[in-house]
């Protein structure tokens, strides 16, 4: 119904959705169903358009796919690789930095060439795939679990939500790190 479509974005009036849906219903893109006191409509996948509306509304996936498409194939692997912020919330804007969090093996050192490359040609695609800034927060699996000793809070915006892209996932990797530092 309108009601439910307005209340996906969050935004916006429930009259303006109404509208909206009706210039679509008019173009042929969108079939309206009269039950009872509700107007119920559904997106005609045979429009012409209609793929590119379902790709748009897919952004974030598809842009997750790309990156661990491209992470996929790095010679060296992170121990982790996601998404969060802004992208991972699904709030963010054209201003908006897309913020990824790569965790590289211990044994690779922080200006290792190759590792930095890699993750250097990661940030130019997410440029050239969002048009948005790239922020990394690169660390070391060892520096992690620095982080769970000091309760930093950005340990929260790792985590809720994000959007995995490579390796172990983060959770478990805490509560390995959490473990190994309560001995």
């Amino acid at each position: 119904s309108g009601r439910q479509i307005h209340k996906l974005p969050g935004t916006g009036s429930v009259g303006g959705v109404r509208l909206v849906l009706q210039r679509l219903a008019a173009t042929g893109l969108v079939h309206v169903d009269d039950v009872g006191n509700s107007l119920l409509y559904h997106l005609n996948r045979k429009h012409l358009v209609a793929p590119a509306v379902e790709f748009l509304a897919d952004l974030r996936g598809t842009l997750s796919s790309r990156l661990a498409d491209e992470i996929s194939a790095w010679r060296i692997p992170p121990v982790h690789a996601s998404l969060y912020g802004p992208i991972a919330r699904g709030d963010g804007d054209l201003e908006s930095d897309v913020d990824l969090l790569l965790i590289r093996p211990d044994q690779i050192d922080q200006g290792d060439i190759l590792w930095e490359d890699q993750a250097g040609r990661l940030m130019r695609t997410i440029v050239d795939l969002t048009g948005n800034p790239a922020h990394v927060f690169e660390l070391s699996r060892a520096e992690l679990a620095g982080h769970l000793t000091t309760e930093e809070p950005i340990l929260n915006d790792w985590l809720r939500p994000s959007l995995p892209l490579s390796g172990l996932p983060l959770a478990s990797l805490l509560a390995d790190d959490t473990h190994l530092a309560a001995r």
